[in-house]
């Protein structure tokens, strides 16, 4: 690996690969121009599945992520992308009856999996709010809020407050609770918690009622009170209703991202003392991850269980978290073991994650770096938010840090 960067070299790097190796694959790859929309599913062998099924998550963020970028660089290409994925919401995942949006419809834009699921709702959400800050679209303001109500109205907690993973089609109960096979069936979860604060955090950047005001400080006393653990500074996964966890396992992706989106969250309220208290615990649950859930060359192991055994592969979104998780606890702490942890981060990163043949990102290698094929390029799941939210981000704090050579 290189033996440095000064600060400008790492922010061009970034830039280079958000516009060339992000987006640029999802422009000239996914545009599904038989059936409409975006393609649901390329093979790591770049096969695309013509008949693969498109989900809810995968079109929401790919909806945000060229929105995102549109509102940075008024990219017509990018304008465009949001468009069609605006438009593949709107048309097909829009349910006219009953309100939200479909988890999964087919190639043809039938619903195959109807439920309401909270994470899924979310996702629209943060991207409808981003696609209103870029384009100032008041339909897409509006939908959001519609979509914010909805949330508010049939998942909230008001018992034991936070949302339920899930609910039927129509808003009623349902047993089938869970985001995917890989995921416990309980009734909460700190992943769909995560990613409700990180969509109400978008929208009251554009809409301040004090009903969303209020749910935004409830949702960042959940996480510091209920989701994450005091005493080991790692999130808790799984929850039944009244707040019990149910899993002891660790995922250090998901707290290096808790960690930076948690302070966005309280830094957009802007009460003193939560940004405080916000602050304390990102850095601590940084200096975690670094500790416990970071290899020798930089990257960031995907999980451990209750007996402390890691799985050692190494995943595309955790690498892109991490690498803004250090940065924002080195901008809120000037420790130089985290700006070195970010910069050792996208060293691998670079060298191994990065596809440099097709373009984007493998969705995982090996502990020595050797990509697994057999996950797919793009599908319901691999999308482009993670790592071009991770560019932008990053580009965003190195412009806060003097030029200076980075080892």
């Amino acid at each position: 690996m290189e033996d440095g960067l000064t600060i400008g070299q790492w922010r061009a790097e970034l830039e280079d690969t958000l516009r060339s190796n992000i987006l640029g694959f999802w422009i000239e790859h996914t545009v599904d121009r038989q059936n409409g929309g975006f393609v649901g599913e390329i093979r790591g062998d770049m096969t695309i599945v013509p008949d693969a099924n498109k989900g809810l998550v995968l079109n929401a963020r790919i909806l945000w992520s060229f929105a995102a970028a549109y509102r940075i660089y008024g990219d017509p290409a990018y304008l465009s992308m949001a468009k069609r994925a605006y438009s593949e919401l709107h048309d097909r995942f829009c349910d006219r009856e009953h309100g939200g949006l479909f988890w999964m419809i087919d190639k043809d834009g039938k619903p195959v999996q109807d439920k309401k699921q909270v994470y899924g709702q979310a996702f629209a959400i943060y991207a409808l709010s981003e696609y209103y800050r870029a384009t100032d679209t008041e339909e897409a303001l509006e939908w959001a809020k519609e979509l914010y109500i909805l949330l508010e109205r049939h998942a909230c907690d008001s018992v034991h407050r936070g949302y339920v993973e899930a609910l039927a089609r129509e808003w009623s109960e349902t047993s089938d609770l869970s985001l995917s096979t890989k995921d416990m069936n309980e009734r909460k979860s700190m992943n769909t918690h995560l990613h409700v604060l990180e969509a109400y955090t978008n929208l009251y950047l554009i809409w301040k009622p004090e009903h969303l005001r209020v749910r935004l400080a409830e949702l960042i006393d959940i996480h510091l009170d209920l989701i994450a653990d005091g005493s080991t500074h790692h999130f808790r996964l799984f929850f039944d209703d009244e707040w019990q966890s149910k899993s002891d396992h660790i995922s250090f992706g998901h707290d290096i991202e808790g960690s930076w989106l948690l302070c966005e969250a309280a830094e957009a309220l802007g009460d003193g003392d939560t940004i405080a208290r916000v602050r304390a615990e990102a850095l601590a649950m940084a200096e975690t991850t670094l500790a416990e859930g970071v290899d020798a060359d930089g990257a960031v192991f995907n999980e451990a269980d209750g007996h402390g055994h890691i799985d050692d592969a190494k995943e595309w979104w955790p690498q892109a978290e991490a690498m803004v998780g250090f940065l924002n606890a080195y901008c809120l702490s000037g420790d130089d073991a985290m700006l070195r942890a970010a910069y050792a981060n996208w060293q691998f990163t670079k060298t191994f994650m990065i596809d440099r043949e097709n373009g984007e990102w493998h969705w995982q290698v090996a502990r020595d770096g050797t990509p697994n094929v057999a996950h797919a390029k793009v599908d319901p799941w691999k999308c482009p938010y993670h790592n071009s939210r991770a560019c932008l981000e990053a580009m965003e704090r190195l412009a806060q840090i003097p030029n200076m050579e980075v080892h």
